[in-house]
């Protein structure tokens, strides 16, 4: 048993618990660890990543990894950004709306290019542009801390579901993205969002690679 996840065999997903902890403000992830980054984050997970990267195993997702760096010699003097691999994965949340309807949306729903300056021009040429549905499986990394087991470096990090790269997601986008003030391009678009503080499934579903 895993806690505050379940797996979904009607809808063929991952459902893990989430708490919406956003509602204004510039993203660099979509989940965080509970008590980690919830003030660029939409949702906050009680549930460790690993387990829920355990649960999209059982499910028949295939990790690869996150963005890195790879030495274009062996004295690793030049080097060069590695995208990230992985299966895609679908995101959604479901909840009750205003009528007390169980309803299931796409994540994209939620997000919406950041906009600035006085005629509000959009910061890196995003604008009317739409927020990708899926993910890649990147996996994050188990790595040996002092005796004991390894961890699962996004536990720690708080890096789950991330927009921005930092070499450590569970899932991430395609390509790389910076995560300085300046590269933050995506903020919350809070229209039909449970209020913060609201409990919601997050939906987790490999995409169909026919």
């Amino acid at each position: 048993k895993l806690p505050g996840i379940e797996l979904n065999l009607e809808e063929q997903s991952v459902d893990v618990e989430a708490t919406v902890c956003l509602h204004e403000g510039s993203l660099e992830l979509i989940a965080c660890a509970e008590g980690t980054k919830e003030h660029e984050s939409i949702l906050a997970l009680a549930a460790r990543p690993m387990h829920i990267h355990t649960a999209m195993l059982l499910m028949g997702a295939k990790p690869g990894t996150p963005a890195m760096k790879k030495a274009l010699d062996g004295e690793g003097i030049r080097w060069v950004p590695v995208d990230p691999s992985g299966d895609q994965v679908w995101i959604s949340l479901v909840f009750a709306d205003a009528k007390g309807k169980q309803v299931e949306r796409a994540i994209n729903k939620f997000i919406a290019p950041v906009k600035t300056g006085a005629e509000g021009g959009d910061l890196s040429g995003t604008e009317s542009k739409e927020f990708p549905g899926s993910f890649i499986f990147a996996g994050s990394h188990l790595v040996q801390d002092g005796p004991g087991p390894k961890k699962y470096v996004c536990e720690h990090s708080g890096n789950v579901i991330s927009i921005s790269t930092f070499g450590d997601e569970f899932l991430c986008l395609p390509g790389i993205h910076g995560h300085n003030n300046n590269g933050l391009v995506w903020q919350v678009n809070p229209k039909g969002l449970p209020g913060i503080g609201k409990k919601l499934i997050l939906r987790l579903r490999l995409k169909s690679k026919s």
